[in-house]
């Protein structure tokens, strides 16, 4: 009876383990079960984004209401902030530093909009990185609780960070309503042109996400890394703005050509070019590929570290 007990549980476990994120191999009583191996297809990758896509929208939903929970002005600061971003940064660099936007017409209003352009990409991506190292950490019992997609986590973080990209990409076309009058079509593009981004940034949330569970100083790392890649982009200044032996380093920086993209669009008022788009995207797919493939091979040991 006592053997016929254990044999019982044993299956039992045997079924339960095959529905959650399991190890390869499980021993129970002496048998070892041979557990499922995590996808790191492509089309896995996809597939899942898909399957669990109510989950991911509901989780997102809870990330930016819950980030201003219990705050007075509640979702209102995911407005505010951007807007007193957009005043002090006017100040500094057009009146305290008097600084002038080469090929501009030299006008504050101006200056400040084609700065806030440059901001809009670099936040969402530092926001993207910058929280990618904690996410298992901080969702740890997903880990080891309950039977969750844990690949959907960085998703999530993009997803939240993309609210906060379009509520500020709102307030620059309010001011730039109120100062330069109606803009071009072209600012359409805006979520086109922020694609690869989006998907690099996904990719590199995999991989960070998934190196941040086993090295902790990893977090630290990517907090000076983005103080740093803030005055390595041509936020504050235009490439040209270099001497030409830089110019070539500038460009290697992935943030460079969103960025020059996304002031063509809503500055300029030109169409970016297709070619160099379509080869960031490719690029950029890539990167989510491997980043995906690289969270798929390693979370197999989160349960055991965290």
């Amino acid at each position: 009876m006592i053997w016929q007990g254990k044999y019982l549980m044993a299956c039992s476990t045997s079924i339960r383990l095959s529905l959650q994120q399991p190890q390869a191999l499980v021993p129970y009583y002496g048998i070892v079960f041979k557990m499922k191996e995590f996808s790191i297809s492509p089309v896995e990758m996809i597939s899942s984004l898909w399957r669990n896509r109510n989950l991911g929208l509901a989780l997102i939903k809870r990330e930016v209401i819950g980030r201003y929970r219990g705050s007075a002005l509640g979702l209102l600061w995911s407005f505010l902030t951007p807007v007193l971003m957009l005043i002090v940064y006017t100040f500094i660099f057009s009146v305290v530093f008097k600084t002038k936007w080469g090929g501009g017409t030299g006008s504050k209003a101006e200056f400040a909009l084609i700065l806030f352009a440059g901001l809009l990409v670099f936040n969402f991506f530092s926001e993207c990185i910058g929280r990618a190292p904690n996410l298992i950490i901080a969702n740890g019992n997903y880990v080891k609780k309950v039977i969750f997609p844990l690949e959907i986590l960085p998703f999530v973080s993009i997803g939240a960070a993309l609210f906060h990209t379009f509520v500020s990409f709102l307030v620059w076309l309010i001011f730039y309503l109120l100062f330069l009058g109606e803009p071009h079509f072209t600012l359409l593009l805006f979520p086109v042109v922020l694609l690869p981004l989006v998907l690099l940034s996904l990719g590199i949330s995999w991989f960070l996400a998934s190196l941040g569970v086993y090295l902790r100083d990893v977090g630290q790392i990517i907090g000076v890394f983005i103080t740093m890649l803030m005055f390595l982009s041509p936020i504050f200044y235009p490439v040209s703005a270099l001497p030409e032996k830089f110019q070539l380093f500038m460009h290697l920086n992935p943030l460079t050509s969103v960025i020059e993209q996304v002031r063509e669009i809503l500055i300029s008022e030109t169409v970016p070019n297709t070619w160099l788009f379509l080869i960031n995207l490719l690029i950029s797919a890539v990167f989510a590929c491997l980043g995906f493939m690289w969270f798929q091979k390693t979370r197999k040991g989160f349960a055991d570290v965290l």
